[in-house]
Parts: C-alpha cells; sequence; structure tokens
C-alpha cells in the first residue's frame, strides 16, 4: 500500500524535473472516480486514498508521513512560513504548537556543494520564523530503513518542547 500512495502522490503533483515544473499525470478525483466502480479492494483504496498529499515534495516524504500517521503524529505538510525579513521557506513538516519543524533530504536532490550552501542557508532561515522552536532533519535513509528511530527521536523532541 505504501508503494501505491507513493506513485498516486508522484501522479498527482508537480514535479520539478531538472528546470522543468512537470504537471500532474492525473487528479484525485479522476482516481477517486474510478475506484467508484465495483472491485475487490476498492473501498479499502478509497479509505486509502485519504492519506494522499498532492502537495509531497518527494517519495521519502510521503513514507515518513504515514509512519508518523501510523504513530499517531499528525504534523501540518508542506507548511508555507516566512521569516521576519519576509523570506518564504516550506517545510516538509510542522508541529505547530510544539514549534518543531521536520524536514527529509534525499541525497540526490542535496547532494552537490551549491546544494549543500543552499541547505545551510535555507535551514539557518527556517530557523528564523518564529513558529519554529526546533528543527529536526532525516535522510532517506533513516526514513525507508530506521523508521522506528525517526519517530523515536520525533516523540523525544515533541516531548522536550513541551
Amino acid at each position: 500500500m505504501d508503494d501505491a500512495l507513493v506513485a498516486l502522490e508522484s501522479g498527482v503533483t508537480y514535479r520539478r524535473v531538472g528546470q522543468v515544473r512537470r504537471a500532474p499525470l492525473t487528479s484525485l478525483d479522476t482516481v477517486g472516480a474510478a475506484l467508484t466502480l465495483p472491485g475487490q479492494g476498492s473501498a479499502r483504496a478509497r479509505r486509502r486514498l485519504g492519506l494522499c498529499d498532492p502537495r509531497a515534495g518527494s517519495p521519502a516524504e510521503t513514507i515518513a508521513r504515514l509512519r508518523m500517521t501510523d504513530a499517531a503524529l499528525h504534523p501540518e505538510s508542506q507548511v508555507e512560513l516566512f521569516t521576519p525579513a519576509g523570506r518564504r521557506v516550506v517545510l516538509d513538516f510542522l508541529f505547530r504548537r510544539e514549534g518543531l519543524a521536520v524536514e527529509i533530504e534525499g541525497y540526490a536532490y542535496h547532494g552537490t556543494r551549491e546544494a549543500h550552501r543552499r541547505d545551510i542557508s535555507r535551514f539557518n532561515q527556517v530557523l528564523q520564523c518564529p513558529e519554529v522552536r526546533s528543527l529536526l532533519r532525516f535522510t532517506a535513509q533513516d526514513v525507508f530503513h530506521h523508521p522506528a528511530r525517526m519517530i523515536s527521536e520525533i516523540r523525544a523532541a515533541l516531548l522536550a518542547s513541551g
């Protein structure tokens, strides 16, 4: 089911490929309509469709959100914030009440010196947002291979913020 949700989100999300912004291949409405047809598993698939977030930035973010949902953690996703200087930042996840931001980092996107420089600048900007009091960063490896550790660290940070 995780793979199906990753594929669905990929199909309903605007994606940047190089310098080109790719339009979605389908819509949630189209998929939802197809699931109204009688068939084995369609009711279960419709329930899972409610977990889809077309704003998800990557498969790792999708799986991280699903693992958090499985753990009864429900952050906001793809949250737009502004620094005091007016710079716009979009967080992967935010536990607003606790002020905890969670970012999922994939090497392919962040794997150059220039990308690393931008990341450092971006994270300094994130921590200037009044809504953010602490920040956790996880790699795609953490999400896919060590989700229990990721959840444990998020829970610990949430407890520490209270």
